[in-house]
């Protein structure tokens, strides 16, 4: 067994290509090795900005034989009388075998000889030889480059490559490369204080690496930087804003990590603190302080009493020269806080009224009006949706308002240098001019949740703004002509039905989204004539692309395939699903929950077999009272009068409006096992296709009418047993 090692020596990696290139680089050796038939016990891909390594442990020298089975002529045609016929000499031969060593094997089609034939393994190196340079060609990315005078393509120029199996160095040259590189032993150590090292073995290939100024393996620099942050954390008594995303991409900016802390003036800390923190850690990828916790008043204009006047950079420098390194990010932070106090005070300087007018002159989208015609249509879903929502006038106020703002902010100068603040800064501007600090939360919350696993808004109206803008946005695109394709979606229309449909299971809002998409599409249709809007299509593109967002949504939030397609499958009419869709999330949790106490099968295993029998019959599936389609006079057995005696007690709760009637729709069914068997099982049974007309159509009816009612729980067919 040997040790493996290649390094592709580059200048300094983005830091967002890092985590992807590795694991790309992974998968695709893993494969190739597995093709190859070359064995091996584990495998590590990573690296630091100015390098990519792979390291493979206990390599095998040799590839695997390559054993297979080949198939000959029939038996009947290779033998005659026990003895080898021309045929199978002839497929010996072909193989290389004795005709002694060929065996009759049985298939599907009958037997046949066959041929056992083994490839021997050839030496490890020389598969790699040819499938190295693959490796390094197949790594994907954004803007690769090409360098000097050379075609090859790559995040950054390459600069040397290391390639060792054991103690030998596998020769590889590629001319592509500007200059051009031959593989070898030298590496390099870090750029500022490290010249060329020769790694004679790949065991010593960390170690060296180590001495040298380089921490070449990610997650321990990860660890490194985590352990430096949290000590000095608990040391001062501060809390650190450091996410794992900033933490990895730290890990990604440098070979060697050490602990800078810096300092920044206080007369800064009259910014907000969202402003401040998104100026370190986006912009100048430091770690901000806080006094006690981050901070959760979203709505703050001074961040006072919520930062420390300190921050941590992560050098890649020498520690000797860590306070030069000190002095010289603390100028760059002086000159972006700077930046931001001249943004905040030149957007102070005019009102939020005032924006809202310049949004006149901002695009929104081809065709779609400025920014200002779409917080109008923000604003007329909004009075839409307050009609039938149960809220107070207050909030319903507070909703129209918070819809006439939301999107002001764009235009001031904080936003525009800082984007990431956009709805953040808003909300702040509009508690400063005195508006209502409910409508100020909703406009600070209305973009949330920004992605998945994102926080939701905190507020009702916050909530309803959410959802209104969400709305207004996927309207829009799909009335201009667009819809989102494969990967292609511009706009993050997924995003935001994902974040419509979490809003109101959270909120348990009874909302009519079929219904506002229907008044919505009209509408539109009289705002963009031009579009030549086909209400049908439009309608039915959004319910579809809606629809099936539904479904991977509540696949997602951990419920049963077979419940998900029973609840909001593909075979249920998406208006039903759209008309109050928070229906659809109750009743897949009361299934998960059936199916836990064992109740689920008990009720599948009749309803469904009921339905099977019902699709023989004719019942429209929205009639639901027994009364109009069902004759008494015509039952002959008990578990008739059983069934009719159950869909009478269903019918209530079937059609109101009551938030537990899932619940109890679900116990009467559960309750009722033993009389709905008897009508297909025992001595009361009953012959459903009978020849005798009315009497199997009411008794089809029956069974439909139970489908029917059972129905508005789930689809049972669709559930498995």
């Amino acid at each position: 067994m040997a040790r493996f090692l290649l390094e592709i020596g580059i200048e300094e990696l983005p830091a967002g290509f890092a985590h992807s290139v590795f694991s790309q680089l992974e998968s695709i050796i893993k494969s190739d090795l597995k093709i190859n038939r070359i064995s091996y016990s584990s495998i590590n891909c990573s690296g630091t900005p100015r390098r990519i390594f792979v390291e493979i442990i206990d390599l095998s020298e040799f590839t695997d034989n390559l054993v297979e089975e080949r198939k000959g002529p029939p038996a009947s045609a290779a033998y005659n009388d026990g003895n080898p016929s021309k045929a199978a000499f002839g497929f010996a031969k072909r193989n290389d075998l004795d005709v002694t060593e060929l065996f009759i094997k049985s298939t599907n089609k009958g037997d046949f000889v066959f041929a056992k034939y083994v490839e021997p393994g050839k030496p490890s190196i020389d598969s790699l030889t040819c499938l190295i340079p693959k490796w390094i060609a197949s790594i994907q990315g954004s803007r690769f480059m090409r360098w000097g005078n050379g075609n090859y393509k790559f995040s950054r120029p390459i600069r040397w490559i290391v390639c060792l199996l054991d103690d030998v160095i596998i020769p590889l040259t590629f001319s592509d490369f500007d200059p051009t590189i031959t593989s070898g032993r030298t590496t390099r150590g870090h750029r500022l204080f490290s010249n060329n090292i020769e790694i004679s073995h790949p065991n010593e290939y960390q170690i060296l690496l180590s001495k040298n100024g380089v921490i070449v393996d990610r997650q321990d620099r990860y660890n490194i930087i985590k352990e430096l942050v949290i000590d000095f954390a608990n040391a001062n008594n501060v809390v650190l804003d450091s996410s794992e995303k900033l933490l990895f991409e730290l890990t990604d900016l440098v070979e060697f990590p050490s602990l800078v802390i810096g300092n920044f003036d206080k007369k800064f800390l009259s910014l907000p603190p969202e402003v401040l923190a998104t100026v370190m850690k986006v912009h100048q990828r430091y770690i901000p302080l806080y006094v006690n916790s981050t901070c959760d008043d979203v709505l703050l204009m001074s961040s006072n009493d919520v930062l420390i006047p300190k921050f941590i950079c992560i050098s890649n420098a020498s520690k000797n020269s860590n306070k030069i390194v000190q002095r010289g990010n603390e100028r760059v932070l002086y000159a972006r806080f700077s930046d931001a106090e001249f943004f905040l005070n030149a957007d102070l300087s005019i009102t939020s009224d005032e924006r809202c007018h310049k949004l006149n002159e901002v695009t929104f989208a081809e065709g779609l009006g400025s920014l200002y015609d779409r917080v109008d249509r923000i604003k007329w879903i909004s009075e839409l949706i307050t009609f039938s929502l149960s809220i107070s006038d207050l909030d319903k106020k507070y909703l129209i308002t918070a819809s006439q703002y939301c999107k002001h902010d764009l235009v001031s100068h904080m936003v525009i240098e800082f984007p990431e603040l956009q709805g953040c800064i808003g909300g702040k501007y509009l508690l400063y001019e005195n508006l209502p600090k409910e409508v100020a939360l909703a406009v600070s919350e209305h973009y949330l949740p920004a992605g998945y696993g994102d926080k939701l808004p905190s507020s009702l109206v916050g909530a309803l703004l959410s959802i209104t803008e969400k709305l207004e946005l996927l309207i829009s695109i799909f009335s201009q002509g667009q819809r989102p394709t494969g990967s292609s979606d511009p706009y993050a229309l997924r995003r935001s039905c994902h974040g419509i449909f979490l809003i109101i299971w959270n909120y348990n809002l009874t909302i009519n989204i079929d219904e506002v998409l229907r008044q919505s599409i009209i509408h539109w249709s009289k705002l963009f004539p031009d579009f030549k809007i086909e209400y049908a299509d439009v309608l039915r593109d959004l319910e579809r692309f809606i629809h099936l967002k539904i479904i991977n949504l509540v696949e997602e939030i951990g419920i049963d395939y077979d419940i998900v397609q029973s609840v909001c499958g593909q075979s249920i009419p998406t208006k039903i699903l759209l008309s109050n869709p928070l229906d659809i999330l109750v009743r897949a949790k009361l299934l998960m929950e059936m199916r836990k106490n064992g109740q689920l099968s008990i009720v599948q295993s009749v309803v469904s077999r009921a339905s099977k029998l019902a699709s023989k019959g004719n019942l429209p599936p929205d009639i639901i009272s027994p009364n109009k389609c069902l004759d008494i006079n015509l039952f002959q057995q008990p578990s008739e009068y059983k069934i009719f005696d159950i869909l009478q007690k269903l019918e209530p709760i079937v059609i109101s409006n009551d938030s537990g009637k899932y619940n109890q729709i679900a116990e009467i069914l559960a309750d009722s096992y033993e009389a709905l068997s008897s009508f297909f099982d025992g001595e009361d049974s009953v012959m459903v296709m009978v020849d005798n007309e009315p009497l199997r159509k009411n008794r089809l009816n029956l069974l439909s009418l139970l489908h029917n009612q059972s129905k508005i729980l789930a689809d049972f067919c669709l559930i498995a047993q």
